[in-house]
């Protein structure tokens, strides 16, 4: 296959420190030039992926991080370049209504975000020239109304992720900072434990260093270390060497890649039930999912549970590997239903719906 991918304009691919839907794109790309497949990838022009790219792009731009005009601008540029392909694997929201689409090639897109019901809204009209792909069962169960063909969970590149050894004595969260994500919660459930905390969070976006300045910083004290944001290496010798990782969100997170790269070091992770955390993580085997005011309790049982079991999980179900396959089945399925073939009766993916 001839296989066409757009990334947002605004973070490299693959990213330098955060960046999700850059890192599941970059794996992608790079999984499906390794499986024999041609690749073309339009993204920012300073990113560093190793497969053809779209000529003409712009360098990558954080700070306008959301803008309208910056996206609508990238998509013109991407889709123009993007004329010889079999099927288009569309990240943007822009692109996937873009009507300047190359006539007759099937567009994928993946729901990166929240259905809120602004988003439902658009998804509900992209679906009606798009196919559409949730990365969780949770995510796809939020809105009857948008036509999602496959649930296809994230993948890391487990080659990149070393195993810890989670003597550091310490509890670690990693993640945006923004009260959705549960840091002020991390910092309370490590205290009332009395095991140190680590924490790596981004923090960019104006809301994020406002939040930050207002509400956690004057409260950090001798149990708290806060490193900034971390790069990967970084970020995995935290996460390896913690005692377990605190994810107690307070949103129904699509998906949290957050807490599979956690596992993938070996580190249990404990959180709250919501979104896709009881798709992650198997309660009492590789962690524990509780109310935030019964987590600190949890935590030396968390402890104690097997590493080599969250490694193994990760293994099995969120590999790269894995999130490749089930994605070019899915477009080999797409391209031949385009092409008059036959209609498939169900989509592979690595969740039924």
């Amino acid at each position: 296959m001839r296989i066409g991918l757009v990334a947002g304009p605004w973070i490299p691919v693959p990213p330098v420190t955060y960046g999700g839907t850059e890192r599941v794109v970059d794996l992608l790309a790079r999984g499906f030039a390794e499986a024999g497949h041609e690749v073309l990838l339009a993204a920012s022009s300073d990113s560093r992926c190793p497969v053809r790219r779209v000529p003409g792009m712009r360098t990558s731009n954080p700070k306008e991080l959301g803008f309208t005009l910056s996206e609508l601008s990238h998509v013109v540029r991407a889709y123009e370049g993007l004329g010889e392909v079999d099927i288009i694997h569309d990240h943007t929201l822009a692109g996937t209504l873009y009507r300047g689409r190359p006539p007759g090639v099937p567009v994928v897109t993946t729901i990166h975000g929240l259905l809120t019901p602004a988003a439902q809204e658009v998804y509900r009209a992209i679906g009606r020239g798009a196919s559409i792909i949730a990365i969780s069962r949770d995510q796809a169960s939020r809105s009857p109304g948008v036509p999602v063909c496959a649930v296809i969970h994230h993948g890391i590149d487990l080659s990149s992720v070393p195993v810890g050894t989670g003597q550091g004595g310490y509890l670690c969260f990693v993640g945006r900072m923004s009260p959705d994500k549960g840091v002020l919660e991390a910092i309370k459930i490590a205290r009332q434990a009395g095991v140190p905390l680590r924490i790596a969070a981004k923090m960019r976006a104006p809301e994020e260093i406002k939040y930050f300045e207002e509400v956690i910083k004057p409260i950090l004290g001798s149990n708290e270390d806060f490193m900034g944001e971390a790069d990967d290496a970084e970020k995995y010798h935290l996460m390896g060497e913690a005692l377990a990782f605190l994810n107690p969100i307070h949103w129904a997170e699509p998906f949290g890649l957050v807490m599979i790269e956690a596992l993938a070091t070996g580190t249990p992770v404990l959180g709250t039930p919501f979104g896709s955390a009881p798709e992650i993580v198997a309660h009492g085997v590789t962690g524990y999912l509780a109310s935030i005011e019964d987590l600190a309790a949890m935590i030396p049982a968390a402890a104690g549970l097997s590493r080599a079991q969250c490694r193994a999980q990760v293994e099995q179900q969120f590999s790269a590997e894995r999130m490749v396959a089930d994605h070019l089945r899915l477009f080999a399925e797409l391209i031949e239903e385009q092409s008059g073939g036959r209609v498939p009766e169900s989509v592979p993916s690595s969740q039924s719906l």
